[in-house]
């Protein structure tokens, strides 16, 4: 086991796996832009070194200055958390290059990954199901033209190097698919330094489902069960359950056993996430893997008892996974709610302020007590409750914010949260 990991990262993530490195009793080291010398993650850590100034770019996104504190401070690993450099694969090889291990997956596999084009075309081998399109770039206005008359419009044109919905259009007719792929190919351009734009068949009101998976250095894979992530704005997640609502022990499995199979296609070890487009006859379709820790992995730990920070970290270290797929079991309900700065009655503008008056309630089917602000900021998922409550309520109940500009999404969440768009009532419990 490493005795210290260096973590590459910031804000909630880091704390998280500087929780986790305590937890397994490994030192642990941070690094920090000059706006964050009093940051929690630098209080919170063990050892802790400046890396230049405010803008990422010259600081959290520096790999030589990262590299250069692993070296004098004597750590063995790295631990990238997500976003900055988490995905980045030439990061990830300047590790192995510097004797540093790395962890997370090699930078082959997210290169494999890291393109959709790419990745569809190694799924594309492994007999993987994916969306009808191209599993290159479009290189012509009249190819997409041609392959959107074969696969039958409603078409969505997606940027190969994409994400959050950057480069992405919904096409509904031949006449505009020129104008709408020469938007995509300069959005993408901008956005991601690449205009490569492929074509897939449009599916109309999908579900977004995604399987977590894990994978040892030994040869060993499983799949830890799915979230439903299809409530989004602007192609960003809003809200993150687990188990999907419109998923049966069957489908999981199968979805499971795909899930599987992409990781494996790909050589793939560490902790990652295959996401799923599901139509409403419920067949599933490969859409991407995410070659990282995912933001909303505390729901798939509520249901699962596991902890993926801990299991990626022994994962590194070279040992095996210490349980088989049987072993795995889902147990209760989780939900992530994301709370944005935004004010939903007035066209979702943004709403910033100062948060003076945290507080979190933690309570056991409906009696709920509120803890003080300091025990609040030590947590930041609530535990559930032995019996089903409504959704709306718990979460109602389990977080407020009380600032200048009270102004939030969470009154547009609890809407959600009841809306037709689930179909069933919710419930936010813990068996």
């Amino acid at each position: 086991m490493f005795k210290k990991i260096l973590i590459a990262n910031r804000g909630e993530i880091a704390v998280r796996v500087i929780r986790a490195c305590r937890e397994l009793g490994i030192a642990t080291v941070a690094v920090y832009s000059d706006v964050d010398r009093a940051a929690l993650h630098v209080r919170k850590s063990d050892e802790a070194y400046p890396i230049g100034p405010a803008p990422a770019s010259e600081s959290y996104l520096r790999i030589d200055k990262i590299l250069d504190v692993a070296k004098r401070s004597g750590a063995e690993a790295i631990h990238p958390g997500y976003g900055f450099l988490s995905e980045n694969a030439k990061f990830a090889q300047a590790c192995v290059e510097a004797g540093v291990k790395f962890i997370g997956p090699t930078g082959y596999s997210m290169n494999l990954m890291g393109s959709k084009t790419s990745a569809r075309q190694q799924m594309e081998k492994a007999g993987v199901p994916f969306v009808p399109g191209t599993s290159r770039g479009l290189a012509s206005p009249e190819e997409g033209e041609e392959v959107a008359e074969r696969i039958g419009y409603p078409v969505m044109l997606k940027a190969a190097a994409g994400g959050g919905g950057k480069g992405m259009r919904l096409v509904h007719t031949r006449q505009d698919l020129r104008s709408a792929l020469e938007s995509a190919q300069s959005e993408a351009q901008r956005s991601f330094g690449d205009s490569e734009v492929y074509i897939e068949k449009a599916i109309i009101n999908p579900r977004h489902i995604e399987m977590q998976v894990l994978a040892d250095e030994h040869g060993n894979t499983v799949w830890l069960g799915e979230r439903e992530c299809s409530i989004q704005r602007r192609h960003q997640k809003v809200l993150e359950e687990a188990p999907s609502p419109i998923v049966d022990a069957d489908m999981r499995r199968r979805m499971g056993e795909v899930a599987v199979k992409v990781a494996q296609a790909a050589n793939y070890t560490n902790a990652g996430t295959v996401e799923f487009l599901v139509d409403q006859q419920k067949n599933f379709y490969f859409l991407e893997m995410n070659t990282r820790l995912q933001v909303e992995h505390p729901v798939t730990e509520f249901i699962t008892g596991l902890d993926l920070v801990h299991l990626q970290i022994r994962i590194a270290a070279g040992e095996k996974l210490p349980f088989k797929q049987s072993d795995v079991q889902i147990r209760g309900h989780a939900i992530e709610c994301r709370i944005y700065a935004e004010d939903p009655d007035n066209n979702y503008f943004p709403s910033p302020g100062k948060i003076t008056a945290p507080s979190m309630c933690y309570g056991r089917c409906g009696v709920s007590s509120t803890s003080p602000p300091r025990a609040a900021l030590c947590s930041t998922v609530p535990p559930g409750c032995g019996a089903p409550m409504p959704a709306t309520t718990a979460i109602r109940s389990w977080l407020r914010f009380n600032g200048r500009r009270p102004n939030s999404t969470m009154p547009r969440r609890s809407n959600s949260l009841t809306s037709s768009n689930w179909p069933r009532p919710l419930t936010c419990c813990r068996k």
